[in-house]
């Protein structure tokens, strides 16, 4: 299972710890274990003074198609009170200390988009999808973007994205600010690797003080995770979320 996610230090991007996405026949769906792996990784890339940045990549064609749904039906029926292992993870994603960048081809669905709402830079292939279906699925935004996305894109663009589920090409999230560089899809993950290659170069006390001033506090951002995970949790368990991922996973 834990092979889904692969934990990579590239001898060529010295400095640089790779979370990659590795379920390509899933789409990269995120499973509960997949989440703890990714947990892990941004636990010991916190507390590792040799990593000095953090590189999240996706496959061929994919970065994620979101939570799997198998997974969400799971504990929706499950009755558990444990919050679910995909808010843990969007809490130690708001936590890193160290610099994020992600390298996005094809698809990026949900927690697929929402991510990169918490990565300090991101490369996008002039393919890519973005699109956060969650009021379809009867659920609601998560991750903090709900307070994020409307700091990055605006509100027009924010509730396009995450209330009405519009998708974004790669040029509008360019547009709205969500994206900080459209390449081909077989330069995304050079760009990527070249970007946290070039933050874990620099001067590590200087860029995680102009880091955290630029990002700012995160009290409101755990806060608002806080907020969000009330009621994507109630919602979750929710008869009509029940119906609409069953009617998902009759596709």
């Amino acid at each position: 299972m834990t092979d889904h996610i692969l934990i990579e230090r590239p001898q060529t991007s010295p400095g640089v710890l790779v979370i990659r996405f590795n379920r390509p026949d899933k789409k990269n769906a995120i499973t509960s274990a997949m989440y703890q792996t990714m947990t892990a990784a941004l636990t010991e890339a916190n507390s590792d003074p040799n990593i000095r940045a953090v590189a999240f990549l996706g496959t061929e064609g994919c970065f994620s198609a979101g939570n799997d749904m198998g997974d969400f039906l799971g504990y929706a029926m499950s009755g558990s009170k444990e919050p679910p292992a995909g808010a843990i993870f969007i809490k130690a994603l708001a936590l890193c200390e160290k610099p994020m960048v992600s390298g996005v081809d094809g698809l990026a669905i949900g927690i697929g988009t929402t991510l990169h709402m918490h990565c300090d830079m991101t490369v996008a292939s002039s393919r890519s999808l973005f699109k956060t279906p969650f009021v379809d699925l009867a659920l609601v935004p998560e991750a903090a973007s709900s307070l994020l996305a409307p700091k990055i894109m605006g509100h027009q663009c924010a509730f396009a994205m995450l209330v009405a589920g519009e998708g974004f090409s790669a040029a509008a999230a360019h547009a709205a600010g969500q994206v900080w560089k459209v390449v081909e899809p077989d330069a995304v993950e050079a760009e990527t690797l070249a970007l946290a290659t070039s933050l874990a170069a620099k001067p590590p006390q200087a860029l995680k003080i102009a880091r955290e001033l630029v990002r700012g506090p995160r009290d409101e951002v755990l806060a608002r995770i806080d907020e969000e995970l009330v009621h994507f949790t109630a919602q979750l368990k929710s008869p009509e979320a029940r119906a609409a991922f069953e009617a998902f996973m009759k596709r």
